[in-house]
């Protein structure tokens, strides 16, 4: 029986990292696991049962940015390598200056790239988005045509090519579609905490362009499996991979199966939340190209107020990470359309939640109720 790998999570406390390492805790996967964050877990809106796998002996704080950090992100004490790494750092929030995604999300992948290669680590995964995509309704395979249509992207994608280039580098590129589950704090989340407020004002929730608009989604568990599943493929010697055909640097996207739309979530939302959902229709959402800006300014003024008060009501100090602020880049009319099945044949993985549903939204409502994060 060959020991278990060891495992360095970068970017461990935010919320691909922390179920990833409670993947691995739970079905005693690794041999050893450090979880490096730039935050320490007492301030990063830990749930309790994350701690065992997070927290404790396990975690090292550090900036993976900066490069005078990396002995105290690699080293370990018995002087061997890690085998697997992970790189779920990086600068995830929308909106921000360029200079901050250069820093956070570019230099660091850089950073931990270089090291890892140095080092001799049998397999490196960089987690990057779907938003590298040219957009199109027909969903995106690993090879197709990329333009970037975020910040977020723009950065990832340039540490996805820059990465490519690390002589001895064992690099996997994972692409990941809008990700939700418990605690999700991201779009999933966004569209939620809209639907309570229009709840609250007992009116319709109206979403601009089309219900037809790829909103693709995967759940934080199958993500999680995917990423070890991939390690384990790559480090047994990347079977039915063809350089020739499919490039150097193994590349997957991680997607679910369900072809998720805004039509499918105004449905499940409509249905979760009792309220009648519907699109701005064409003139409404013209309008709203040319003067996205604004739209999205009357929008957040519309909700954030609203929101405020349910939190008040509800007697909620400690409001956690979720808010119905609608950031503008998420609500461009840009499909975001991937196909998965590269990781299904190649690795033969299987999705255990092939498709957003109701009762999958309702578990996310409810984890936000156990942390007193929901009104």
């Amino acid at each position: 029986m060959a020991e278990k790998p060891s495992v360095l999570i970068i970017g461990g406390l935010g919320y691909i990292g922390r179920f990833l390492a409670q993947h691995i805790h739970k079905s005693n996967l690794a041999s050893d696991v450090r979880i490096v964050d730039k935050v320490l877990p007492q301030l990063a809106w830990l749930p309790s049962e994350f701690e065992e796998a997070c927290a404790g002996a396990k975690f090292v704080q550090a900036d993976a940015s900066r490069e005078q950090s990396l002995p105290r992100i690699f080293d370990r004490a018995d002087g061997k390598q890690f085998d697997y790494v992970f790189n779920c750092g990086g600068e995830t929030r929308y909106s921000q200056e360029d200079e901050v995604y250069k820093l956070r999300s570019f230099d660091l992948s850089l950073n931990v790239g270089r090291e890892a290669a140095k080092r001799g680590v049998k397999c490196f995964v960089e987690l990057s988005t779907g938003m590298v995509y040219k957009p199109d309704s027909s969903p995106s395979k690993e090879q197709d045509k990329l333009k970037p249509w975020s910040k977020i992207a723009v950065f990832k994608l340039q540490a996805e090519e820059e990465l490519a280039k690390i002589e001895g580098l064992n690099l996997v590129i994972v692409r990941l579609a809008h990700v939700y589950g418990p605690y999700a704090s991201q779009w999933v989340a966004t569209a939620l905490c809209m639907a309570r407020v229009y709840k609250a004002l007992e009116s319709e929730m109206k979403w601009l362009w089309t219900k037809d608009l790829r909103q693709n989604t995967v759940h934080i568990d199958d993500v999680s499996r995917a990423l070890w599943a991939i390690t384990g493929w790559y480090t047994a010697g990347k079977a039915k991979w063809d350089d020739g055909k499919m490039g150097k640097v193994p590349t997957f996207n991680v997607v679910d199966k369900g072809v998720t739309t805004q039509g499918t979530m105004a449905d499940i939302i409509g249905e979760v939340f009792g309220i009648s959902t519907g699109f701005q229709g064409s003139l409404i959402s013209t309008f709203a190209k040319l003067n996205l800006d604004s739209v999205v300014d009357d929008v957040n003024d519309e909700l954030l107020g609203p929101w405020a008060d349910l939190l008040a009501e509800a007697g909620i100090t400690r409001p956690g990470p979720l808010t119905p602020f609608m950031e503008k880049e998420l609500l461009k009319d840009t499909d975001l359309s991937m196909d998965g099945s590269r990781l299904e044949e190649v690795v033969g993985f299987t999705y255990e939640k092939p498709k957003i549903s109701k009762e999958l939204v309702e578990e996310v409502i409810e984890s936000y109720k156990k942390m007193k994060w929901w009104p």
